[in-house]
């Protein structure tokens, strides 16, 4: 279907990303969602061939982050949108904090005293750890008793954690250097890197839906206001300015002015494309449609279901598995098993041509990053039964 293969080209895994940095393959395909596990890096190598030493490198020469942005979730986004990714984080840092005062009698001094005495904390370019922030901070910390264990809110700490990142005046600083693992300290970040930033929040939603569009579009209106964690009228205001006009007359699919004409020309590859590509994916995730990168023929086929079983294809919300894909067209799905150090997969129909050379890459790749954990709580462990269903539709 054209309207796949063109999510297809605009996520890059066509080739045309090919050995482009980290902080190009973002800026053009979107900030990748990071949970914990291998999609970050699964994003850069399945459209640049970016290994995952290059990775962490631009990581650590900050070309590229994971900083908390839309929806309070985090991404791995490219230098040039640190600022607007802070920005849009910032309302969901405020959060636990409205909960501690209104639950906790946690104040408005009491905070900014601790704020303080973080940054202070690390003064000199000095990165710690939480436990080491913790005690550098001394009584400034408090315990917020059982009215705080029962919000998730232990001491006072991660408030001003949470809300110094989202201000720019820290960073989290993975403590291996990888992104694949939630093991953090912190030090300040110099220069601010949302100093003389002055879109407002109203502006930066607009500055997002440009992206947005760019990235995923065609898109629904329904899609962005998903990604965006914006509310419908929200959503709506953000989208105004970009002159939004639908791919075809009556259609639900939204695009920027300039690619509908773009679009029309655009032809679908005969050739097969394929990739490999997380379950965290932009081209799945961005619109959250899973239904839609489907052949009518793969809607009912059987996959495997979390808890047990099976459930049809097109009744999936998010992909079980890590996912192979042809022309923005969802065909298979695969799992790393790291015992045997191999990756294991199935598709719907016959392999197409070019995929078992796709599948042998990112398996090498996946034994030098050691395992492709889907999010913080996969493990080896809980892939078994995934992997086990992999194997017997072989």
């Amino acid at each position: 279907m054209k309207r796949n293969a063109w999510w297809h080209w605009r996520q890059g895994l066509d080739g045309t990303l090919k050995s482009a940095s980290p902080a190009t393959v973002l800026a053009h395909t979107g900030w990748a969602r990071s949970v914990g596990g291998a999609g970050p890096y699964l994003t850069l190598f399945a459209r640049a061939g970016t290994g995952h030493e290059a990775a962490n490198a631009a990581v650590a020469n900050l070309e590229i982050y994971e900083l908390p942005s839309a929806r309070g979730c985090t991404y791995v986004v490219p230098a040039e949108d640190f600022a607007l990714a802070l920005k849009l984080g910032q309302p969901a840092s405020e959060i636990p904090i409205a909960t501690a005062k209104k639950y906790c009698g946690v104040s408005d001094q009491e905070l900014e005293s601790l704020f303080q005495a973080v940054v202070d904390a690390l003064g000199g370019d000095r990165t710690l750890t939480p436990d080491q922030l913790k005690e550098a901070c001394g009584g400034a910390v408090r315990s917020l008793g059982d009215a705080g264990k029962k919000r998730g809110l232990s001491t006072t700490l991660p408030l001003a954690l949470g809300y110094l990142q989202a201000q720019g005046e820290i960073r989290r600083v993975p403590v291996n250097g990888r992104l694949d693992q939630q093991r953090y300290a912190y030090s300040r970040w110099a220069p601010n890197p949302l100093k003389g930033f002055s879109l407002s929040h109203e502006e930066c939603g607009t500055e997002l839906a440009r992206r947005y569009f760019r990235w995923i579009g065609p898109a629904t209106p329904q899609d962005f206001q998903w990604f965006s964690g914006l509310g419908v009228g929200a959503a709506k205001a953000a989208m105004a300015p970009l002159g939004l006009v639908p791919l075809e007359p009556e259609a639900p699919f939204l695009v920027l002015p300039e690619d509908r004409e773009l679009y029309a020309s655009f032809q679908a590859p005969a050739e097969p494309q394929c990739a490999l590509v997380s379950s965290v994916d932009g081209l799945l995730l961005l619109r959250r449609d899973l239904p839609s990168l489907l052949a009518p023929a793969d809607q009912a086929r059987p996959v495997f279901a979390e808890k047990g079983g099976t459930q049809a294809a097109g009744g999936l919300t998010d992909a079980p598995s890590h996912v192979i894909i042809d022309r923005g067209r969802l065909i298979g799905f695969w799992e790393y098993d790291p015992e045997q150090h191999q990756l294991v997969w199935f598709t719907f129909s016959d392999p197409p041509a070019g995929l078992q050379e796709a599948i042998a890459q990112t398996e090498a790749f996946a034994r030098e990053l050691g395992d492709v954990r889907s999010f913080s709580l996969d493990s080896p462990a809980s892939r078994v039964p995934r992997i086990a269903w992999l194997r017997q539709q072989r």
